[in-house]
Protein backbone atom coordinates (compact mmCIF):
# COMPACT_ATOMS: atom_id res chain seq x y z
CA UNK A 1 0.00 0.00 0.00
CA UNK A 2 2.71 2.35 0.83
CA UNK A 3 4.13 2.55 -2.99
CA UNK A 4 0.42 3.96 -3.77
CA UNK A 5 2.04 6.60 -1.01
CA UNK A 6 4.94 7.37 -3.41
CA UNK A 7 5.89 11.40 -3.61
CA UNK A 8 6.79 11.26 -7.27
CA UNK A 9 3.30 9.48 -7.89
CA UNK A 10 1.53 12.05 -6.27
CA UNK A 11 3.58 15.01 -8.44
CA UNK A 12 2.78 13.21 -11.62
CA UNK A 13 -0.97 12.90 -11.20
CA UNK A 14 -0.77 16.64 -10.22
CA UNK A 15 1.08 16.99 -13.74
CA UNK A 16 -1.99 15.02 -14.97
CA UNK A 17 -4.70 17.20 -13.66
CA UNK A 18 -2.80 20.38 -15.04
CA UNK A 19 -2.37 19.09 -18.21
CA UNK A 20 -5.74 17.56 -18.90
CA UNK A 21 -6.72 21.63 -18.33
CA UNK A 22 -4.14 22.61 -20.53
CA UNK A 23 -5.97 20.30 -22.92
CA UNK A 24 -9.22 21.44 -22.32
CA UNK A 25 -7.80 24.91 -22.65
CA UNK A 26 -5.64 25.20 -25.67
CA UNK A 27 -6.51 24.24 -29.56
CA UNK A 28 -7.75 26.85 -32.82
CA UNK A 29 -10.72 28.40 -29.86
CA UNK A 30 -8.27 29.36 -26.62
CA UNK A 31 -10.65 29.06 -23.45
CA UNK A 32 -9.20 30.32 -20.48
CA UNK A 33 -8.30 28.53 -17.70
CA UNK A 34 -9.98 30.66 -15.19
CA UNK A 35 -13.59 29.65 -16.93
CA UNK A 36 -12.71 26.22 -17.06
CA UNK A 37 -12.25 26.14 -13.32
CA UNK A 38 -15.46 27.99 -13.31
CA UNK A 39 -17.55 25.97 -15.50
CA UNK A 40 -15.90 22.68 -13.05
CA UNK A 41 -17.25 24.70 -10.26
CA UNK A 42 -20.71 24.92 -12.33
CA UNK A 43 -20.85 28.42 -13.37
CA UNK A 44 -21.86 28.54 -17.08
CA UNK A 45 -19.19 30.01 -19.77
CA UNK A 46 -19.54 33.41 -20.88
CA UNK A 47 -19.84 31.83 -24.44
CA UNK A 48 -22.20 29.21 -25.61
CA UNK A 49 -19.41 28.17 -28.31
CA UNK A 50 -17.13 27.29 -25.51
CA UNK A 51 -19.65 24.35 -24.03
CA UNK A 52 -19.91 22.80 -27.57
CA UNK A 53 -16.12 23.05 -27.68
CA UNK A 54 -15.73 21.63 -24.44
CA UNK A 55 -18.36 19.64 -23.68
CA UNK A 56 -19.38 17.56 -27.28
CA UNK A 57 -15.28 17.75 -28.57
CA UNK A 58 -12.37 18.39 -26.11
CA UNK A 59 -13.51 16.66 -22.63
CA UNK A 60 -14.07 13.38 -24.87
CA UNK A 61 -10.84 13.21 -27.07
CA UNK A 62 -9.02 14.24 -23.36
CA UNK A 63 -10.33 11.23 -21.75
CA UNK A 64 -9.15 9.09 -24.84
CA UNK A 65 -6.14 10.26 -24.53
CA UNK A 66 -6.29 9.70 -20.54
CA UNK A 67 -7.43 5.76 -22.20
CA UNK A 68 -4.81 5.50 -24.37
CA UNK A 69 -2.22 6.25 -22.16
CA UNK A 70 -2.64 4.34 -19.79
CA UNK A 71 -3.93 0.97 -21.69
CA UNK A 72 -0.51 1.75 -24.23
CA UNK A 73 1.80 1.96 -21.15
CA UNK A 74 1.00 -1.45 -18.91
CA UNK A 75 0.79 -3.37 -22.18
CA UNK A 76 3.75 -2.62 -22.91
CA UNK A 77 5.05 -2.88 -19.47
CA UNK A 78 3.75 -6.40 -19.42
CA UNK A 79 5.45 -7.65 -22.31
CA UNK A 80 8.87 -5.78 -21.85
CA UNK A 81 8.57 -7.65 -18.02
CA UNK A 82 7.39 -10.96 -19.00
CA UNK A 83 9.52 -11.50 -22.18
CA UNK A 84 12.17 -9.85 -20.43
CA UNK A 85 13.00 -7.40 -23.50
CA UNK A 86 13.57 -4.02 -23.41
CA UNK A 87 12.13 -3.04 -26.93
CA UNK A 88 9.04 -5.78 -26.42
CA UNK A 89 5.85 -3.33 -26.68
CA UNK A 90 2.36 -3.36 -26.90
CA UNK A 91 2.42 -3.93 -31.03
CA UNK A 92 4.87 -6.45 -31.19
CA UNK A 93 2.67 -9.51 -31.06
CA UNK A 94 0.67 -8.09 -34.16
CA UNK A 95 -2.11 -7.26 -32.98
CA UNK A 96 -2.02 -3.74 -34.18
CA UNK A 97 -0.92 -5.05 -37.84
CA UNK A 98 -4.03 -7.29 -37.91
CA UNK A 99 -6.21 -4.12 -36.68
CA UNK A 100 -4.41 -2.40 -39.50
CA UNK A 101 -5.11 -5.14 -42.19
CA UNK A 102 -8.94 -4.73 -41.47
CA UNK A 103 -9.02 -1.12 -42.13
CA UNK A 104 -6.60 -1.79 -45.11
CA UNK A 105 -9.50 -4.00 -46.21
CA UNK A 106 -11.99 -1.83 -45.90
CA UNK A 107 -10.42 1.54 -47.13
CA UNK A 108 -8.14 0.23 -49.79
CA UNK A 109 -9.81 -2.91 -51.12
CA UNK A 110 -13.04 -0.76 -52.01
CA UNK A 111 -11.95 -0.87 -56.29
CA UNK A 112 -11.99 -5.20 -55.92
CA UNK A 113 -14.65 -5.45 -53.77
CA UNK A 114 -16.70 -2.29 -54.36
CA UNK A 115 -16.48 -1.81 -50.50
CA UNK A 116 -16.93 2.47 -49.71
CA UNK A 117 -18.38 2.21 -46.46
CA UNK A 118 -15.95 5.33 -45.43
CA UNK A 119 -18.56 7.56 -47.23
CA UNK A 120 -21.56 6.49 -45.54
CA UNK A 121 -22.64 8.16 -42.39
CA UNK A 122 -21.45 4.61 -40.29
CA UNK A 123 -18.13 4.87 -42.11
CA UNK A 124 -16.49 5.70 -38.68
CA UNK A 125 -18.03 2.64 -36.70
CA UNK A 126 -17.15 0.55 -39.64
CA UNK A 127 -13.52 1.14 -39.27
CA UNK A 128 -13.94 0.43 -35.46
CA UNK A 129 -15.34 -2.85 -36.93
CA UNK A 130 -13.09 -3.88 -38.97
CA UNK A 131 -10.18 -2.63 -37.33
CA UNK A 132 -11.88 -4.46 -34.01
CA UNK A 133 -11.79 -7.98 -36.17
CA UNK A 134 -8.36 -7.93 -37.57
CA UNK A 135 -7.29 -7.71 -34.08
CA UNK A 136 -9.24 -10.27 -33.01
CA UNK A 137 -8.29 -12.46 -35.68
CA UNK A 138 -4.71 -12.13 -34.81
CA UNK A 139 -5.34 -12.22 -31.22
CA UNK A 140 -6.73 -15.55 -32.07
CA UNK A 141 -3.85 -16.84 -33.84
CA UNK A 142 -1.59 -16.26 -30.99
CA UNK A 143 -3.81 -17.94 -28.61
CA UNK A 144 -3.34 -20.68 -30.65
CA UNK A 145 -0.23 -20.40 -31.02
CA UNK A 146 0.17 -19.77 -27.33
CA UNK A 147 -1.55 -23.11 -26.56
CA UNK A 148 1.08 -25.34 -28.93
CA UNK A 149 4.41 -23.16 -27.93
CA UNK A 150 5.28 -23.20 -25.08
CA UNK A 151 8.74 -20.93 -24.88
CA UNK A 152 8.03 -17.58 -24.66
CA UNK A 153 10.95 -15.86 -26.70
CA UNK A 154 9.55 -18.61 -29.91
CA UNK A 155 6.35 -16.67 -29.04
CA UNK A 156 8.07 -13.32 -29.63
CA UNK A 157 9.33 -14.60 -32.70
CA UNK A 158 5.72 -15.93 -33.80
CA UNK A 159 4.01 -12.40 -33.09
CA UNK A 160 6.68 -10.45 -35.17
CA UNK A 161 5.74 -13.09 -37.39
CA UNK A 162 1.88 -12.63 -37.48
CA UNK A 163 2.76 -8.50 -37.53
CA UNK A 164 5.31 -8.89 -40.30
CA UNK A 165 2.66 -10.83 -42.71
CA UNK A 166 -0.46 -8.30 -41.70
CA UNK A 167 2.04 -5.49 -43.21
CA UNK A 168 2.84 -7.24 -46.25
CA UNK A 169 -0.63 -7.66 -46.88
CA UNK A 170 -1.27 -4.10 -46.48
CA UNK A 171 2.18 -3.19 -48.65
CA UNK A 172 0.19 -5.02 -51.52
CA UNK A 173 -3.50 -3.28 -50.57
CA UNK A 174 -1.86 -0.34 -50.68
CA UNK A 175 0.01 -1.12 -53.72
CA UNK A 176 -3.12 -1.91 -55.84
CA UNK A 177 -4.81 0.86 -54.79
CA UNK A 178 -6.51 4.18 -55.68
CA UNK A 179 -4.52 7.41 -54.26
CA UNK A 180 -8.02 8.34 -52.56
CA UNK A 181 -8.24 4.84 -50.72
CA UNK A 182 -4.57 4.80 -50.04
CA UNK A 183 -4.71 8.22 -48.15
CA UNK A 184 -7.71 7.60 -46.21
CA UNK A 185 -5.62 4.61 -44.71
CA UNK A 186 -2.51 6.45 -44.37
CA UNK A 187 -4.30 9.26 -42.08
CA UNK A 188 -5.84 6.56 -40.05
CA UNK A 189 -2.16 5.41 -39.65
CA UNK A 190 -1.39 8.46 -38.41
CA UNK A 191 -3.66 7.92 -34.99
CA UNK A 192 -6.36 10.30 -34.08
CA UNK A 193 -7.56 10.75 -30.43
CA UNK A 194 -10.61 12.90 -31.58
CA UNK A 195 -12.64 10.62 -33.26
CA UNK A 196 -14.10 9.46 -29.99
CA UNK A 197 -17.50 10.98 -29.04
CA UNK A 198 -19.20 9.79 -25.85
CA UNK A 199 -20.79 7.06 -27.53
CA UNK A 200 -17.30 5.62 -28.38
CA UNK A 201 -15.91 6.39 -25.29
CA UNK A 202 -18.02 4.03 -23.03
CA UNK A 203 -17.22 1.10 -25.55
CA UNK A 204 -13.15 2.25 -25.09
CA UNK A 205 -13.41 2.93 -21.35
CA UNK A 206 -15.10 -0.99 -21.10
CA UNK A 207 -12.63 -2.11 -23.19
CA UNK A 208 -9.91 -0.88 -21.49
CA UNK A 209 -11.23 -1.75 -17.98
CA UNK A 210 -11.70 -5.46 -19.28
CA UNK A 211 -7.64 -5.47 -19.99
CA UNK A 212 -6.55 -3.89 -17.28
CA UNK A 213 -8.71 -6.30 -14.43
CA UNK A 214 -5.90 -9.56 -15.24
CA UNK A 215 -3.10 -7.39 -15.51
CA UNK A 216 -3.55 -5.53 -11.61
CA UNK A 217 -4.56 -8.86 -10.14
CA UNK A 218 -0.93 -10.54 -11.78
CA UNK A 219 1.28 -7.71 -10.18
CA UNK A 220 2.70 -10.28 -7.58
CA UNK A 221 3.55 -12.45 -10.66
CA UNK A 222 5.23 -9.78 -13.04
CA UNK A 223 7.38 -9.26 -10.00
CA UNK A 224 8.40 -13.07 -9.72
CA UNK A 225 9.65 -12.58 -13.47
CA UNK A 226 12.20 -10.31 -13.29
CA UNK A 227 14.37 -12.88 -12.05
CA UNK A 228 13.44 -15.53 -14.55
CA UNK A 229 10.97 -17.86 -15.47
CA UNK A 230 12.44 -20.84 -13.37
CA UNK A 231 12.52 -18.42 -9.93
CA UNK A 232 9.02 -17.07 -10.85
CA UNK A 233 7.86 -21.25 -11.01
CA UNK A 234 9.57 -21.92 -8.07
CA UNK A 235 7.88 -19.29 -6.11
CA UNK A 236 4.55 -20.65 -7.20
CA UNK A 237 3.56 -18.19 -10.06
CA UNK A 238 1.66 -20.31 -12.35
CA UNK A 239 3.69 -19.55 -15.83
CA UNK A 240 1.35 -20.70 -18.51
CA UNK A 241 -1.89 -18.60 -16.53
CA UNK A 242 0.64 -15.52 -16.66
CA UNK A 243 0.95 -16.21 -20.20
CA UNK A 244 -2.47 -16.16 -20.93
CA UNK A 245 -3.11 -13.42 -18.95
CA UNK A 246 -0.62 -11.50 -20.91
CA UNK A 247 -1.75 -12.29 -24.18
CA UNK A 248 -5.41 -11.43 -23.62
CA UNK A 249 -4.68 -8.07 -21.57
CA UNK A 250 -2.32 -6.25 -23.90
CA UNK A 251 -4.44 -8.02 -26.70
CA UNK A 252 -7.52 -6.28 -25.44
CA UNK A 253 -6.06 -3.12 -24.63
CA UNK A 254 -4.12 -2.75 -28.01
CA UNK A 255 -6.88 -3.75 -29.73
CA UNK A 256 -9.48 -1.48 -28.50
CA UNK A 257 -7.25 1.24 -28.96
CA UNK A 258 -6.02 0.62 -31.89
CA UNK A 259 -9.14 0.28 -33.38
CA UNK A 260 -10.68 3.32 -31.61
CA UNK A 261 -7.63 5.61 -32.28
CA UNK A 262 -5.43 3.70 -35.06
CA UNK A 263 -1.92 2.62 -34.36
CA UNK A 264 -0.43 5.27 -31.72
CA UNK A 265 3.70 4.97 -31.50
CA UNK A 266 6.53 4.31 -29.37
CA UNK A 267 4.21 4.99 -25.95
CA UNK A 268 3.73 1.62 -24.88
CA UNK A 269 7.99 0.74 -25.43
CA UNK A 270 8.87 4.81 -24.05
CA UNK A 271 6.82 4.96 -21.14
CA UNK A 272 7.51 1.90 -19.35
CA UNK A 273 11.71 2.84 -19.40
CA UNK A 274 10.84 6.42 -18.10
CA UNK A 275 8.74 5.03 -15.22
CA UNK A 276 11.72 2.81 -14.65
CA UNK A 277 13.63 5.78 -14.60
CA UNK A 278 11.76 8.41 -13.02
CA UNK A 279 10.74 6.07 -9.67
CA UNK A 280 13.92 3.89 -9.35
CA UNK A 281 11.90 0.38 -8.51
CA UNK A 282 11.11 -2.78 -10.50
CA UNK A 283 8.06 -3.01 -7.58
CA UNK A 284 5.14 -3.67 -10.34
CA UNK A 285 2.78 -2.31 -7.69
CA UNK A 286 4.67 1.15 -8.17
CA UNK A 287 5.35 0.78 -11.67
CA UNK A 288 1.53 0.37 -13.01
CA UNK A 289 0.24 3.27 -11.31
CA UNK A 290 2.83 5.14 -12.16
CA UNK A 291 3.86 3.64 -16.17
CA UNK A 292 -0.06 4.71 -16.18
CA UNK A 293 -0.16 8.45 -15.31
CA UNK A 294 3.24 8.93 -16.71
CA UNK A 295 1.78 7.61 -20.53
CA UNK A 296 -1.04 10.35 -18.91
CA UNK A 297 0.79 12.98 -19.10
CA UNK A 298 2.71 12.22 -21.98
CA UNK A 299 -0.01 11.43 -24.03
CA UNK A 300 -2.04 14.68 -23.34
CA UNK A 301 1.16 16.60 -23.96
CA UNK A 302 1.28 15.57 -27.25
CA UNK A 303 -1.51 15.74 -28.36
CA UNK A 304 -1.97 19.55 -26.76
CA UNK A 305 1.40 20.11 -29.24
CA UNK A 306 -0.46 18.02 -32.40
CA UNK A 307 -3.33 21.04 -31.97
CA UNK A 308 -0.85 23.92 -32.85
CA UNK A 309 -2.64 25.88 -30.39
CA UNK A 310 -4.18 29.09 -32.11
CA UNK A 311 -3.88 27.78 -35.25
CA UNK A 312 -7.05 25.69 -37.58
CA UNK A 313 -4.63 23.10 -38.45
CA UNK A 314 -3.25 19.73 -36.57
CA UNK A 315 -0.20 17.76 -36.55
CA UNK A 316 -0.14 13.84 -37.12
CA UNK A 317 -0.62 12.76 -33.61
CA UNK A 318 2.05 10.09 -34.68
CA UNK A 319 4.75 12.74 -35.84
CA UNK A 320 4.67 14.23 -31.65
CA UNK A 321 4.46 11.17 -30.00
CA UNK A 322 7.57 9.19 -32.52
CA UNK A 323 9.27 12.97 -32.14
CA UNK A 324 9.19 12.37 -28.10
CA UNK A 325 10.06 8.35 -27.85
CA UNK A 326 12.71 8.04 -30.55
CA UNK A 327 15.25 10.64 -28.53
CA UNK A 328 14.21 8.94 -25.37
CA UNK A 329 14.55 5.42 -26.65
CA UNK A 330 18.35 6.45 -27.72
CA UNK A 331 19.00 8.38 -24.96
CA UNK A 332 18.09 5.73 -22.30
CA UNK A 333 20.03 3.13 -24.52
CA UNK A 334 23.18 5.53 -24.20
CA UNK A 335 22.70 6.29 -20.51
CA UNK A 336 22.14 3.07 -18.90
CA UNK A 337 22.65 -0.85 -19.39
CA UNK A 338 19.59 -2.72 -20.02
CA UNK A 339 21.44 -5.94 -19.41
CA UNK A 340 21.57 -5.28 -15.59
CA UNK A 341 17.36 -4.87 -15.60
CA UNK A 342 16.12 -7.48 -18.24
Amino acid sequence: MNSFLSPRLVIVLLLCAGLWLINLSLGSVHIPLNDLLRRLGGIPFPKSSWEIIVVDYRLPKSLTAMLAGIGLSLSGLQMQTFFRNPLAGPYVLGISAGAGLGVALLTMAGTAFGWHLLGSAGGYWSVVLAASVGAIGVLVLMGLAAWKVKDSMTLLIVGLMFGSAASSLITLLAYFSAAEELKLFTIWSMGNLGNTGWKELVLLSGAVFLGLVPAIFSVKAYNAMLLGEAYAVSMGINFQRLRWVMIVSTGILTGSITAFCGPIAFIGIAVPHLARLLFRTQNHALLFPAAASLGVVILLACDTISQLPGMASTLPLNAITTAFGAPLIIWLIMKRSFSEEF
